[in-house]
């Protein structure tokens, strides 16, 4: 069976309206998203998709950066039906999370997680270090998707260490971020030149078709891949 699946930080201060014509287009089967607000009547992408027909699991956790503090989450839809879910705090200082779906497709269960780690402005982090290993700890081995803004770069610790036990679904530098300056007030992006999203399969799993995908809804860009279960 072949599976449509899409990642996108759809970013806090998104286009609605854009991220929403995009999503309905896609069509895609499973999909991860971070930065999903649960209390902003004006960006309701949860009841979006969830009339669209899609399950769903979503844990906001609060978080600083910087000096404010967020209440956004990584997110995962499922045209099939979702079982077992799990949330995963991936470091003490600076949190982050990873949420899991065990997402039954006919007779086998994908185990899926989405995720999205601190932003270092593109530079060496041990923290973010440690939110990578602690992910990679608490993932199956076989049947696994795991996607999401890791914001870091293919040259990174964290992306390589990733792709030791991972299968990395497009290894080229194509870049997801950023669409606007705005993304990131330190950063000042003028384009999108930098890597920081990926979809990473177990190496049980075929996949075909990886696309960056086309969008202003967002600062970065939806990155999708067919999955053969």
């Amino acid at each position: 069976m072949r599976l449509q699946v899409l990642s996108w930080n759809i970013w806090i201060n998104c286009y609605f309206d854009q991220v929403a014509k995009f999503l309905k287009a896609s069509k895609a089967d499973i999909i991860g998203l971070q930065e999903v607000l649960p209390d902003d009547p004006k960006r309701d992408i949860v009841g979006f998709l969830d009339k669209l027909g899609y399950q769903h699991v979503f844990a906001p956790f609060g978080h600083t950066w910087g000096e404010k503090v967020f209440k956004d989450a990584p997110a995962i839809f499922s045209k099939y039906k979702i079982g077992k879910t799990e949330t995963y705090i991936l470091s003490k200082k600076n949190s982050r999370i990873a949420v899991r779906a065990d997402i039954l497709v006919g007779d086998e269960t994908l185990h899926v997680f989405s995720t999205h780690l601190i932003h270092t402005h593109q530079q060496p982090s041990k923290i973010q270090n440690e939110q990578v290993s602690n992910l990679i700890k608490n993932l199956p081995k076989i049947r696994t998707i795991v996607m999401g803004d890791f914001n870091a770069t293919p040259q990174s610790w964290g992306i390589k260490k990733m792709c030791k036990v991972l299968v990395n679904s497009d290894p080229s530098l194509a870049p997801t971020w950023s669409m606007y300056p705005e993304g990131c007030l330190v950063c000042n992006p003028q384009e999108a030149n930098i890597r920081l999203d990926y979809i990473f399969t177990s190496k049980d799993l075929k996949t075909s078709s990886f696309k960056v995908e086309n969008s202003k809804g967002s600062d970065h860009l939806p990155i999708s891949v067919i999955v053969e279960v």
